[in-house]
């Protein structure tokens, strides 16, 4: 286990975008406050491939660390707590055990001391990291998932709507846990847009994303560029194609249906001009073999850095639940929505909020 500095930070990513963010935290800070955090990429949804070499290139970090988090499946032991029904007395002492065995369990593969940081930043509290804090009592800051999660999925909230408010009471006494700033050692939550939420909670703190990105320098910004785009040329001669629609995927459904689902998009959009494809990092849908007549960029970079490459100006983008308000390279935004999905799949599978 690698003990950190005295006075240091530390970062929990479990996506790309994450690292992204963590990026974009640490340049807002003032010089001499660099280089004193650490980044821990957590391999449990997201390879990360390369990228952690050019991350310790950077300087930005004091140290990138791999973390082999584990989900609560590789624990046999945990079988028992899990999708429980029946008695409501029942159900709520076996989320007790589940809580504190799985945070227990976890602690083999945790790879740093976190009481040696003085602030530590968690983007996924609901993932295992979150239950290993709230087991050790170890007080850390949540961060929004991505941008704007809450406001299309309250992800606490959804999952725990029958008896939310003794739920809430269980979790403040760290009895059970619910993620997103109701867990006993989340001190706060950082979120992009406190009004755009339907429901708030006294821990949100807002840190919008585009004053982050706004006090970049643009050697800043072609410092991450190198960091996340291995083939920033690619990029770049899109400007010249003409009429490019991008079209942003995500892991939707299962692999038929996403295929489906973007079969059709591209009959839809497909005489408005040239077709590019940008798959989200985690949807492992070969676009190249399914859609050869259309183009296929990088995968593994946040959408977000494509405001960086200067003359990049798509005339429309399109996505289905991606969040689109942080894009500056699009005359024309298309969110497609849960109105769209409702065609693909029972729409009590995706419309989160509308089933609160």
């Amino acid at each position: 286990m690698k003990k950190a500095p005295a006075i240091s930070r530390v970062y929990v990513c479990h996506t790309y975008y994450h690292v992204y963010v963590s990026f974009l935290k640490e340049l807002n800070l003032p010089d001499e406050e660099r280089g004193k955090a650490d980044i821990i990429l957590s391999t449990m949804t997201t390879a990360f491939e390369t990228i952690k070499s050019r991350i310790e290139e950077s300087g930005i970090f004091h140290m990138v660390i791999m973390f082999d988090e584990k989900r609560d499946v590789f624990f046999p032991q945990l079988a028992p707590y899990m999708n429980m029904t029946g008695n409501q007395i029942k159900i709520m002492l076996g989320r007790m055990k589940y809580t504190k065995l799985f945070g227990k369990l976890q602690e083999p593969y945790i790879p740093v001391d976190f009481k040696e940081y003085k602030d530590i930043y968690v983007y996924c509290d609901s993932d295992p990291i979150g239950y290993y804090l709230n087991y050790k009592k170890i007080y850390y800051h949540a961060v929004e998932d991505g941008l704007n999660t809450l406001k299309h999925c309250d992800a606490a909230r959804y999952r725990n709507q029958r008896f939310f408010k003794l739920k809430v009471w269980l979790s403040s006494m760290n009895l059970i846990f619910i993620q997103n700033g109701y867990g006993k050692y989340c001190l706060d939550m950082e979120v992009n847009d406190i009004s755009c939420l339907k429901y708030t909670h006294k821990k949100y703190v807002e840190v919008p994303r585009q004053k982050l990105v706004d006090h970049l320098s643009e050697e800043q910004k072609q410092l991450l560029l190198k960091v996340f785009i291995e083939d920033c040329d690619e990029l770049q001669r899109l400007v010249t194609q003409g009429d490019v629609l991008l079209v942003l995927t995500e892991p939707l459904c299962d692999m038929e249906t996403r295929e489906k689902i973007f079969k059709d998009i591209v009959a839809q959009y497909e005489g408005e001009g040239t077709i590019v494809f940008k798959p989200h990092p985690n949807d492992f849908l070969d676009y190249k073999s399914v859609f050869p007549e259309n183009i296929v960029i990088e995968r593994r970079a946040p959408m977000e850095l494509m405001n960086f490459i200067p003359g990049l100006m798509f005339k429309k983008v399109v996505a289905v639940f991606t969040e689109l308000s942080g894009l500056s390279f699009a005359k024309e935004k298309v969110r497609l929505g849960p109105d769209f999905m409702d065609n693909y799949e029972d729409p009590t599978v995706h419309r989160y909020n509308d089933n609160l």
